[in-house]
């Protein structure tokens, strides 16, 4: 049987209990009498049942969490660990921080959104040279998006999980996720792809039109592309398991405009060879020749994601389509893919697309297809009428 009892020189009372023949002694941080002993009642419940009671649990601090996701990320090998460590810095930390993580409630993860969409409608207000007062209309206080502020709780919910994994915890609150809104509904018909291609650099045009034929990421799966990744003979080019951003292996085989594309990167590449004695190793890469009030770059080197999307706001500018980015190739050649008859399983392979639901928001419907649609229906009435 357990008892209580209370500590010399301690005004809180104390229970004393034994698991598996150890005898456990715990502070019940309270000096109601009442409430120690239903704490101990608990605790012998839990015993009788099985479940394993540490005195520690609900102890831990949001330091400790921290160190617990970070650990969880490192070891994952998570590219967003940097990410998560900035937002918990600047964000989270001088919030949360120096609490227990038991302490923290509902309705402190709600007063903790409110603060950061109020210290968005600061930012923005202070943009346009106005004093730092309270939001006052709703569009102030979507400054800060609410993506971001998911993010943020994002990570302090899977703090919330390892601690209670680990067992330093057996709960946790419920989180008010932000309804996000970023869907995105641009693409590229066909003459807008001419337009593009035109006003890039020749050395940038074939990673556009690989990327409009494939739909593949630019920056992760397109740009670091390696000459190993590439089978001219057999007519195929294939992504590592481990390098896309669902983990998964790829394999597209070549159009013949892509094979020739190819082709004559590869002649390119051996040309930089014969002439500089380097070895190109990369499939996208400069080749030496520069336009006017463009960066010039060595012969050989590869693309960087970031010379690429700079040449891109440039392209999009001239051509007319100044909302353009990258990523709107993905989405049109998704959209392609489907509009060619290519089932959308497959479609869904090649692209490199794990779930349904970020399909079914690339396959744009543009205003052709509506006209098209209405054709059909014409057509359809006209037989029906004879």
């Amino acid at each position: 049987m357990g008892s209580v009892y209370l500590r010399k020189g301690s005004k809180k009372f104390w229970i004393k209990y034994v698991q598996h023949g150890r005898v456990i002694r715990e502070s019940t941080e309270t000096t109601i009498i009442a409430d120690a002993r239903r704490m101990l009642k608990t605790r012998e419940g839990d015993i009788v049942k099985g479940i394993p009671v540490d005195p520690d649990a609900g102890r831990i601090t949001f330091e400790e969490a921290v160190v617990d996701l970070l650990n969880d990320y490192s070891m994952n090998g998570k590219k967003t660990l940097d990410d998560v460590r900035r937002r918990i810095r600047k964000h989270l930390e001088p919030y949360f921080g120096n609490r227990r993580m038991i302490a923290i409630t509902t309705a402190d993860l709600r007063a903790y959104v409110a603060k950061r969409q109020a210290e968005g409608s600061v930012v923005r207000q202070r943009r346009k040279g106005k004093s730092a007062v309270a939001p006052d209309t709703p569009e102030e206080r979507r400054a800060v998006s609410a993506g971001e502020i998911n993010r943020e709780l994002t990570a302090l919910k899977r703090m919330f999980s390892l601690a209670i994994q680990a067992g330093k915890l057996t709960h946790k609150p419920h989180f008010p996720m932000l309804r996000e809104n970023n869907v995105r509904a641009g693409f590229l018909e066909h003459q807008h792809y001419l337009a593009m291609l035109e006003h890039l650099p020749a050395c940038m045009r074939p990673v556009v039109t690989f990327a409009y034929v494939t739909g593949w990421r630019i920056n992760s799966e397109v740009l670091p592309m390696e000459w190993r990744q590439v089978d001219l003979k057999a007519g195929e080019v294939r992504l590592d398991p481990g390098t896309t951003k669902n983990l998964e292996g790829r394999v597209f085989y070549l159009t013949p405009e892509l094979k020739k594309l190819l082709a004559d990167q590869r002649k390119a590449a051996n040309r930089i060879q014969r002439e500089k004695g380097m070895i190109v190793q990369h499939v996208f890469f400069h080749d030496g020749r520069t336009q006017v009030g463009e960066p010039v770059f060595e012969a050989g080197r590869r693309i960087a994601p970031s010379g690429f999307y700079h040449a891109w706001c440039r392209a999009r500018v001239d051509a007319g389509r100044p909302g353009s980015i990258p990523h709107d190739l993905r989405r049109t050649a998704v959209r392609n893919m489907v509009r060619a008859g290519i089932p959308e399983r497959v479609a869904m392979k090649l692209s490199g697309h794990k779930t349904r639901s970020v399909f079914d928001r690339y396959n744009i419907v543009s205003d052709g297809d509506l006209r098209d649609a209405r054709r059909r229906l014409e057509t359809r009435r006209g037989v029906l009428g004879q």
